[in-house]
């Protein structure tokens, strides 16, 4: 069977404007839509037939391929169908919701059946309970480890006593009468376009399919009860502040028998008493006198899981910054663990006394004790540049 041509298919000239290509399928459409004319097989092939030639029409590209090269240059061969074009109902539906101003995309009309569409089926209502968000605190220990939790949560669990059926004793559901245990009801409405389908849930059963014939009196028919349920999970290492984990399935309980919510933990740390977060790094500021600084000294500084010994070289210039490397957190991704950043800030007495105050004065006057340019000297940039080295 040979292929119509397109322009005779929608009633135009191939000289015909854009507007007026898609004025000529918007009057083809509403005249074989398959909602006027039920179980009309033929207008249900010229409805498609329209819609393939508008399709190829109203873009730019296509439509000069066709008017050169006909339907070969567009990917149509002799035949009927949508073969060339692979174009589904729901293809044509979007694009005649496009036209109309949408309201029938994805086949919001009913009367498909016959070529493929059928009327879009809805399953019954699953109930799905509500999710929970609990707020966990962690130590910086925490973080550097991982750590399992356990807490006890008030939340809606299913009823002992029906199972979590909703039902009493041994009673059974019902098939609603009024959607006939499909959920939904359908309502019909006249329109310019013809006959217009919209479906809801079924306000009987609201959208269940079913109906108890008598119900739990523990739970009056809801299938969950207030209650208590211990969870437990992992928190993985590396999280930070504000971060939020998900439970899946530890939330409340679905109504009747339903799918249950998540559980949403929310990360808050515990401030450290000696080490400040930095993203992966942790830094710790190290206070020195004077003397230290001249002198060298060996410092106790504080990790995660202990202490360790560190040097201070004679001569070291407050506001340094030591690494040790591999002593921060570990990457929640795995991607290696930061550094702990140890700066070194000088420390002065308030207070001294007279013979420490000569030594002081001495000292002052010595030449070796003459502010000059260099290691102690660097801006910050440089500093920062010794950082990362």
């Amino acid at each position: 069977m040979t292929k119509r041509d397109f322009y005779e298919i929608l009633g135009v000239s191939k000289s015909a404007s854009a507007e007026e290509i898609k004025k000529a399928y918007r009057k083809k459409a509403i005249q074989f839509h398959p909602d006027k004319n039920p179980g009309d097989h033929e207008a249900e092939e010229k409805f498609k037939e329209a819609a393939e030639a508008y399709e190829v029409l109203s873009n730019p590209q296509k439509k000069q391929r066709y008017d050169q090269y006909g339907h070969a240059g567009v990917g149509g061969a002799a035949g009927g169908g949508f073969g060339g074009h692979d174009m589904s109902m729901d293809d044509i539906f979007s694009m005649f919701g496009d036209i109309f101003g949408g309201g029938f995309s994805g086949g919001g009309f009913s009367g498909f059946g016959g070529f493929g569409g059928g009327g879009r089926s809805q399953g019954r209502r699953v109930h799905r309970g509500s999710d929970l968000r609990v707020k966990v605190s962690l130590s910086l220990k925490d973080v550097a480890e991982g750590v399992d939790k356990k807490l006890k949560l008030k939340k809606y669990i299913p009823c002992d006593t029906c199972h979590g059926s909703g039902a009493a004793g041994g009673s059974d559901y019902t098939t609603c009468s009024t959607c006939h245990g499909s959920g939904h009801v359908t309502r019909i409405t006249n329109t310019m376009l013809g006959q217009m389908q919209t479906s809801s849930a079924c306000p009987t059963c609201n959208g269940e399919g079913q109906i108890i014939k008598n119900k739990c009196t523990s739970c009056h028919g809801e299938g969950v009860v207030r209650g208590e349920e211990v969870v437990s999970f992992r928190i993985p290492a590396g999280v930070a502040e504000g971060m939020q984990l998900n439970v899946s399935g530890k939330g409340n309980a679905g109504r009747r028998g339903g799918v249950n919510g998540d559980l949403q933990v929310v990360i808050q740390e515990e401030q450290h008493p000696d080490l400040i977060r930095d993203g992966n790094n942790l830094i710790y500021n190290l206070f020195l006198s004077m003397p230290d600084f001249i002198l060298g000294t060996t410092s106790e500084i504080p990790t995660i899981e202990n202490k360790v010994k560190v040097k201070i070289e004679a001569g070291t210039q407050p506001e340094k910054i030591l690494r040790l490397r591999g002593k921060g957190l570990p990457d929640v991704n795995g991607y290696g663990k930061g550094d702990l950043l140890v700066r070194i800030h000088a420390w002065t007495p308030k207070k001294i006394s007279s013979d420490e105050k000569k030594m002081l004065e001495k000292l002052q006057q010595s030449a070796n004790f003459q502010a000059v340019p260099g290691e102690g000297d660097k801006n910050f940039f440089e500093k920062m540049r010794d950082i990362f080295e």
